[in-house]
């Protein structure tokens, strides 16, 4: 436990899940916390929303959980937020949302998409902004509430990411950091600014977004109404936070060219860090963004697994929940190969190295052998061969394409299984950080940097204690994963993709 006089520092986490706030000591051990359940609504197919006030009032509610299981209050001088990097709230003159918060994942803006590819051109756009044009980005966001909400849109003066929101209503500064503004396509990527002449092109008015700050930016104390609610006191300092697998990436140190950080949640991240932004544009035309690090200074690439964790879900659900603990002891009595049943996690949109928002998931290859364990084990096998086939065509765009380390984090590093096939398809240590709330530990180290606790990044890093877990390649396996990722696994796409198309054009 820390001592009596050591400072606390709050991270908060708004997550598609769950919104988590985490009390940390200075050495980023959890003293207290507490999680509530992120209300989404889902008004018909590809659509997805959340509501601006429920948000605030669930992120105030595990504030007050988490502090009130702390004996000195008093302690607790900083907090940042980090949360889902492609959702947004639109505020009018007096701070009140004009609209719902249209999810990270919704789909709803395809015509936008189409619209920016023929009129600016996607290369055009990778070029400003380090982003493959795809449907969640908030400019499209912006074009489709412009064009659907014309009179909410004409009363919308600010346009402020989900941390930049909670921070707001937190300490009343609107401002956003670079890491959640590059998220937007609307920042130029290389002058760190927001791009005016594509906004202009666009017809949308830049003096909608915040102004912009480095992570960990001091913006003032907590409101006094927010101390009254959640017990924290009122010199609590807010700063600016970020991008949820940006924040973790910065609690497990993958600052430098050469780490990993595998961030495993609802959807799955593989996070590159660089020195300076990438100009090759076949590596937008593959689906992969670019952004900036909450470290000063620092950019880093990925790409996403949409629907990670939303497929073991969405697996469960059919098979009527039960024992998760007893699903994974079966699923590793399935030999490796899961008896034939090869599975793509394409469950929302095909991942990198393909750019294709009409992708969908499969199960092929089975039979009357198979059982739900099997299923279960060919999903989580699937899953390990997609992460590995999208960091295999990132590295090729690297100046220096070798890994050093791969570091996870996340809910789903608490399955052994998953987190053994890892380290077997990519045939190289995984070093899994055992503590699950790492994300909420970047956003409190940011908190910690505003507050003046650390002095810099690395002061921060080396004040941690983590406990990490090495998981080591199953070398008997490594060479039938490797046949079955380069003969089977490669060709799964490229197989099913013009049925799958067929198949989005009859239903639409």
């Amino acid at each position: 436990m820390p001592a009596s006089n050591d400072p606390l520092l709050v991270g908060l986490d708004v997550g598609t899940t769950n919104i988590k706030a985490v009390i940390f000591d200075p050495t980023g051990q959890p003293v207290a916390q507490a999680s509530v359940s992120t209300p989404t609504y889902y008004p018909q197919p590809t659509w997805a929303y959340y509501k601006a006030e429920e948000l605030w009032r669930r992120t105030i509610e595990a504030l007050r959980l988490a502090v009130a299981k702390v004996d000195r209050p008093d302690r607790i001088v900083s907090m940042a937020v980090a949360s889902m990097g492609e959702a947004a709230v639109p505020l009018d003159a007096v701070g009140q949302p004009t609209y719902d918060i249209i999810a990270w994942f919704d789909q709803r803006t395809q015509p936008q998409v189409d619209w920016l590819a023929r009129t600016i051109g996607k290369d055009r756009l990778f070029d400003i902004t380090g982003l493959s044009l795809q449907p969640i980005f908030g400019l499209c966001k912006l074009l489709w509430f412009k064009e659907n909400q014309p009179d909410a849109f004409a009363r919308t003066v600010r346009w402020l990411n989900v941390a930049d929101y909670i921070a707001y209503r937190l300490c009343g500064v609107p401002a956003t950091d670079y890491s959640l503004a590059s998220r937007t396509m609307a920042l130029n990527l290389r002058r760190l600014e927001w791009a005016a002449d594509l906004l202009q092109e666009a017809g949308l008015p830049a003096g909608l977004f915040a102004l912009l700050c480095v992570s960990g930016t001091r913006l003032g104390p907590v409101l006094p109404e927010v101390a009254a609610a959640t017990g924290l006191p009122a010199t609590a300092q807010v700063a600016s936070g970020g991008h949820d697998h940006v924040c973790g990436a910065l609690a497990v140190g993958v600052t430098e060219p050469g780490a990993l950080m595998n961030s495993l949640g609802t959807a799955e991240n593989l996070f590159l860090p660089l020195t300076h932004p990438l100009t090759d544009p076949e590596m937008g035309r593959q689906g992969y963004t670019q952004g900036v690090h909450v470290v000063a200074g620092h950019y880093y690439v990925f790409g996403a697994s949409y629907t990670s964790g939303a497929c073991v879900d969405w697996l469960r659900q059919i098979f009527g929940g039960g024992d998760y603990s007893a699903l994974i002891a079966a699923a590793e009595r399935v030999p490796p190969g899961s008896l034939g049943v090869c599975f793509l996690p394409h469950l929302r949109l095909a991942n990198p190295p393909y750019d294709d928002p009409q992708g969908r998931g499969a199960f092929i290859g089975l039979s009357t052998d198979v059982k739900p364990e099997t299923l279960f084990r060919a999903v989580l096998e699937g899953l390990a061969c997609e992460s590995h086939y999208i960091v295999q065509s990132l590295l090729k765009f690297l100046d220096t394409p070798t890994l050093n380390r791969i570091h996870a984090i996340g809910g789903s590093t608490r399955n052994q299984l998953f987190m053994q096939l890892k380290a077997t398809v990519f045939n190289q240590p995984v070093i899994v950080t055992t503590m699950t709330e790492a994300t909420s530990l970047g956003a409190a180290l940011l908190g910690g940097l505003g507050a003046g606790v650390y002095a810099d990044v690395p002061t921060a890093l080396g004040q941690l204690r983590r406990d990490e877990v090495v998981v080591e390649p199953l070398a008997d396996q490594v060479s039938l994963y490797e046949t079955y990722f380069r003969q089977v696994y490669q060709q799964l796409y490229l197989t099913l993709r013009p049925l799958h198309h067929t198949i989005y054009q009859l239903q639409n």
